[in-house]
C-alpha cells in the first residue's frame, strides 16, 4: 500500500487530496497545527477511514516535520500547508515569509537528510507570475511577484528546483486559482457566493468588495489536485502550469453567482469599499497548460459556470443547515 503525507490537511487542496487518494488505495496522513482552534470540517468525513490519520506537524518546526516523516514512512509528500491568503500576506508578511518559504526549506532538507526516495510536490501558485497583459504564462514566463504570498511562493518555487538538482524527486505545480465549496470564507470568490446565499435567503441585502475589474483564470479544485498526483506518476520529474486558459473577472464572477439564484441585476445588492483594494494588484492571470495536457494528460473538466452555482448552492444549504 502506497503512504503518502498531505501538509495543510483541513484546508481545500490538501482536503480534496486526501479524498483522491484514499480513493486510489493510499494509507493517508494528513498533517495539522497543533492548535486549540483547529477546523476539520472539510476532513469530518474522513475521520473514521481506516486508512487515514492526523499527524501533529508545524512548517515552522523542522522537528515537527521531520516526526511526522518518521511516521508516515511517505512515499509521496504533498505540501499544500501554509498561509494562502493574497490579501492577508500584506498584513502579516513576515510568518507568510516563514510558512510557505522556509517551511518548504525545512521540509525538503528532512527529506533529502533521511526520506530520500520520497517524492516530493510543491503547491506553487499562478500569483507568482505578477501582472501580465493577458497572455499566457507558460512554465518559463518570468517570475514577477506583487505581494509577500507570491514572494514566498516564488522561493519555494526556486527551493524545490534547488532540490530537484541535488537528486530528490520534487515538482512545482504553478496552480492558478481554483475555487470550490470547501474554500474559505476569507477568499472572494467564497465571500461572494455566501453572500449571495445570504441575500437570496433574505439574510443580508448586500455584499462588499474590493475591486471588481481584476480578472482570474479560474478552475475547480477536485479538478487540480487529480493534476498534483500525476505530477509524482511521472518517470522524472518536472515543473507544470495547471490552469484553464480562460480568464474572467469579478464581475463575471458575480453575473454566474448570482444567475445560480435567477437574479440576473446584481449592482443593486454590491457595494465596494476601499478596505478591500490590494497595496499592489494583479491586474490579469491567464495560465497554458498545453504540457500537462501533453505530458500528464490533464484537462480541467468542471465548467466554470457549474462549479460556481455548486459553490452557492452548498452555501444556501449550509445556511439552512
Amino acid at each position: 500500500m502506497k503512504r503518502a503525507l498531505v501538509t495543510g490537511i483541513n484546508g481545500q487542496d490538501g482536503s480534496y487530496m486526501a479524498d483522491l487518494l484514499l480513493g486510489k488505495g493510499y494509507k493517508v496522513f494528513g498533517m495539522e497545527r497543533r492548535s486549540s482552534r483547529v477546523s476539520r470540517e472539510n476532513i469530518e468525513h474522513l475521520i473514521n477511514e481506516p486508512n487515514f490519520q492526523l499527524l501533529k506537524g508545524d512548517l515552522s518546526d523542522k522537528d515537527s516535520l521531520m516526526d511526522c516523516l518518521q511516521k508516515s514512512q511517505a512515499h509521496e509528500v504533498y505540501n499544500f500547508g501554509g498561509l494562502s491568503s493574497v490579501g492577508e500576506s500584506f498584513n502579516n508578511p513576515t510568518e507568510t515569509i516563514d510558512v510557505n518559504a522556509l517551511g518548504n526549506v525545512r521540509l525538503l532538507e528532512c527529506i533529502k537528510s533521511q526520506f530520500t526516495n520520497s517524492r516530493f510536490y510543491q503547491a506553487s501558485s499562478g500569483e507568482m507570475f505578477g501582472t501580465s497583459d493577458g497572455t499566457f504564462m507558460t512554465e518559463t514566463s518570468t517570475l514577477q511577484p506583487k505581494s509577500p504570498y507570491a514572494i514566498s511562493k516564488s522561493v519555494a518555487y526556486w527551493n524545490t528546483q534547488l532540490y530537484r538538482s541535488l537528486g530528490i524527486y520534487a515538482v512545482n505545480g504553478i496552480l492558478f486559482n481554483h475555487e470550490s465549496e470547501r474554500r474559505g470564507i476569507e477568499f472572494v470568490t467564497r465571500k461572494i457566493t455566501d453572500g449571495v446565499a445570504r441575500i437570496a435567503l433574505g439574510l443580508s441585502d448586500s455584499i462588499s468588495l474590493g475591486n471588481l475589474e481584476s480578472k482570474r483564470d479560474w478552475g475547480y479544485a477536485p479538478d487540480y489536485v487529480e493534476a498534483a498526483w500525476r505530477m509524482l506518476q511521472q518517470d522524472g520529474p518536472d515543473d507544470y502550469v495547471i490552469a484553464t486558459g480562460e480568464t474572467r473577472s469579478i464581475r463575471e464572477f458575480l453575473d454566474a453567482a448570482f444567475a445560480a439564484v435567477d437574479i440576473t441585476d446584481w449592482t443593486t445588492y454590491v457595494k465596494q469599499d476601499p478596505r478591500y483594494f490590494r497595496p499592489a494588484e494583479v491586474d490579469v492571470l491567464r495560465g497554458d497548460y498545453t504540457k500537462a495536457k501533453t505530458e500528464l494528460g490533464w484537462e480541467p473538466r468542471t465548467d466554470f459556470n457549474t462549479w460556481v452555482q455548486l459553490m452557492v448552492e452548498n452555501d444556501i444549504h449550509l445556511l439552512q443547515q
